[in-house]
């Protein structure tokens, strides 16, 4: 049976209240073995921890979005921290910049954004970039501070010429379910053609659901979509690319 690693959900979000043990289920009966759940803001965070450590095929990543930057202080960062050295955190994120909603003021997206990129650093954890329409503030910011970091690019939706520069800093690069879209043809060019040594796979759950079931609540069990279309599209067979995928992500978060 192919495994499946779902690198970013947020089986924490109250639309999975009613049912979140059945929708984790319904992923392992899809073969995803792994979810990891990103933290968005501290609440988001603690939630994420709770059910690592409750689900063994459950990880966690900790840290603040940068649409709740605004918000963050020292007691924060040092309980950030402290949940960084749990063996079920894999990760700090979703960090990053987003220019789209500009929720928090741009300075204050980038103070908090190299904060975490330090606690990174500091805890020996990979990080995971949340980056919209901010492209080229990320690149600079990821260039002159996260020199020796691994990270990865969620739901990438930047430019094959961006995803190149990515590349040469050594990051990955995570594809989600807009992929499938009928009028996604930016994001297939790039899913085509990432290194299968760099690529991951996502949901984004409950966000950004795949096609056929847009418009309604995505799942973890829905990655299975997206690792299929990947494959169509540069002519793989599904268990290749869950194979690759899954042992990336593996290598990225150190899970055994």
């Amino acid at each position: 049976m192919i495994e499946l690693f779902d690198t970013h959900a947020h089986i924490d979000d109250e639309q999975f209240d009613a049912d979140r043990e059945d929708v984790i289920i319904r992923a392992a009966e899809k073969g995803v073995k792994y979810i990891l759940c990103a933290g968005a803001s501290m609440e988001s965070s603690a939630r994420a921890v709770a059910l690592a450590e409750s689900h063994p095929d459950v990880y966690a990543a900790v840290g603040v979005h940068p649409h709740d930057a605004g918000t963050v202080n020292e007691e924060d960062y040092l309980q950030l921290a402290q949940w960084a050295t749990l063996p079920k955190v894999a990760a700090i994120g979703e960090i990053g910049l987003d220019y789209y909603y500009d929720l928090s003021p741009r300075d204050v997206q980038k103070t908090v954004f190299g904060r975490q990129l330090d606690l990174a650093r500091q805890v020996g954890k990979p990080f995971i970039i949340h980056d919209r329409d901010a492209h080229g503030d990320i690149l600079d910011i990821v260039r002159k501070q996260a020199q020796g970091l691994s990270g990865v690019f969620h739901c990438f939706s930047g430019s094959w010429e961006m995803a190149k520069e990515l590349l040469k800093l050594g990051y990955y690069l995570a594809i989600g379910g807009p992929v499938t879209f009928k009028n996604a043809a930016k994001v297939q060019r790039v899913a085509a053609q990432i290194p299968l040594d760099r690529l991951l796979i996502e949901t984004d759950c409950p966000y950004l659901t795949p096609h056929p079931h847009r418009g309604h609540r995505n799942e973890p069990a829905y990655v299975r979509l997206v690792a299929e279309e990947i494959a169509r599209i540069r002519n793989i067979s599904l268990e290749e690319l869950a194979a690759a995928t899954t042992f990336n992500a593996k290598q990225l978060f150190k899970i055994e």
